[in-house]
């Protein structure tokens, strides 16, 4: 913060990345509130960071949002969730438009905690369509470096799998 203070160019995207962990660590340790304070501030300077460097702020941006997402899913606040999560798809979109090899992977990550999104507020059905486009897109990937993006296909298989299960029940 204080190296922050003094040159916020040079180090408002090391205090970002340091909000990002520090909300991740204090979610692990069940300290939510906590947490969500912490991204929401790591959030504002992405914005800021993306309104005056888009193409090299938005990608940093979408991990925030994602990770914001996870937070406000931990207190209970599915729709605020929910719209972050879409934000953070809806830049990966932008980015995986323009360079599929660099960000599919990352929009199939988010479009999986979109559709875990999705679930939570009862949204069965648009939970597979997004989970099925995650799979989908993924899998490619999956193909070409199975060591890297073996896994993260089978665990969205597995979330496919499950709102499928869901769906039927329903």
């Amino acid at each position: 913060r204080r190296l922050a203070a003094d040159n916020p160019a040079r180090f408002e995207p090391s205090l970002a990345s340091s909000l990002n962990n520090l909300s991740n660590r204090l979610s692990d340790a069940g300290r939510n509130p906590e947490a969500l304070t912490a991204i929401e501030e790591s959030v504002a300077i992405r914005r800021w960071l993306a309104a005056d460097n888009p193409a090299r702020s938005e990608p940093d941006l979408a991990i925030a949002l994602s990770t914001l997402s996870s937070r406000l899913r931990d207190l209970g606040s599915t729709e605020e969730a929910l719209t972050a999560i879409e934000e953070s798809v809806a830049i990966y979109r932008r980015l995986a438009a323009d360079n599929p090899a660099r960000f599919e992977p990352d929009l199939a990550s988010s479009l999986n905690n979109l559709a875990n999104g999705l679930l939570d507020a009862g949204r069965i059905s648009e939970a597979l369509t997004v989970i099925e486009e995650a799979v989908e897109r993924i899998e490619p990937r999956a193909a070409e470096v199975p060591s890297r993006f073996g896994p993260w296909l089978e665990t969205m298989r597995r979330n496919r799998d499950q709102i499928r299960g869901q769906l039927d029940e329903s």
